[in-house]
């Protein structure tokens, strides 16, 4: 069952919130392959779930969606990019924990890129042995239009073969049912260049200081 939706506008997309059936209507983008592979250090990875069943599961919950008339898609950051909201199915942990004094000398940084033809950015977060962190209670999945995907898998030399009109670039396993604030890197890496790893969308000042409030706090455990 999904947990949380509202109508998103995909029509400005150039798309509706459907598919002939021919093509799934979600597809796990290769950014997001890296979150399966629990030795690449490289995003929250996902426990107890391989990529076909993972994807084959959330395609199942969106049809029932579907069926019901239930709209899923949550507005994101801009118009390509959406979310949907499930149980996790999964054994996947919390993706961050609160700092604490008690914690917060356990805290290690490094600059680092998603992928090779990326820039480096300074990232912090909390060696997973040495926290406690508990099962998360949900998954936000977090979608891009597959012409979003296309731009910049061309911008970087990148090729993608998927056809499906939303992409899972990313999976945060949380406890709340909705958006998180995305880490204030992530908004500044987001307002780069195509050709840069970024999506050339501009940074929302409001948005970024609701993302500081919230980050100062918390930060990822990898």
């Amino acid at each position: 069952q999904l947990v949380r939706w509202k109508e998103a506008n995909t029509e400005s997309l150039g798309m509706a919130d459907t598919t002939d059936g021919s093509v799934p209507f979600l597809a796990l983008d290769p950014f997001a392959h890296r979150q399966f592979d629990a030795k690449s250090g490289k995003g929250i990875p996902i426990e107890g779930c391989t990529k076909e069943d993972f994807i084959k599961t959330v395609n199942e919950l969106y049809e029932q969606a579907k069926k019901k008339k239930e709209p899923v898609l949550v507005d994101g950051y801009a118009p390509f990019c959406k979310h949907i909201f499930v149980p996790n199915f999964t054994k996947t942990k919390s993706a961050y924990v609160t700092i604490t004094s008690e914690n917060r000398s356990l805290l290690e940084s490094e600059y680092k890129a998603r992928r090779s033809n990326e820039l480096a950015v300074l990232s912090r977060w909390f060696p997973k042995e040495k926290v406690k962190v508990g099962v998360a209670k949900y998954l936000d999945l977090i979608l891009y239009s597959r012409d979003q995907i296309n731009k910049e898998n061309e911008a970087m030399g990148v090729k993608n073969p998927d056809k499906s009109p939303w992409g899972i670039v990313s999976i945060k396993p949380q406890d709340e049912d909705h958006e998180t604030p995305m880490q204030p890197i992530t908004m500044m890496r987001n307002a780069l260049p195509l050709e840069q790893g970024g999506s050339g969308e501009s940074l929302d000042k409001k948005k970024y200081q609701e993302a500081v409030d919230f980050w100062k706090g918390h930060a990822n455990v990898l």
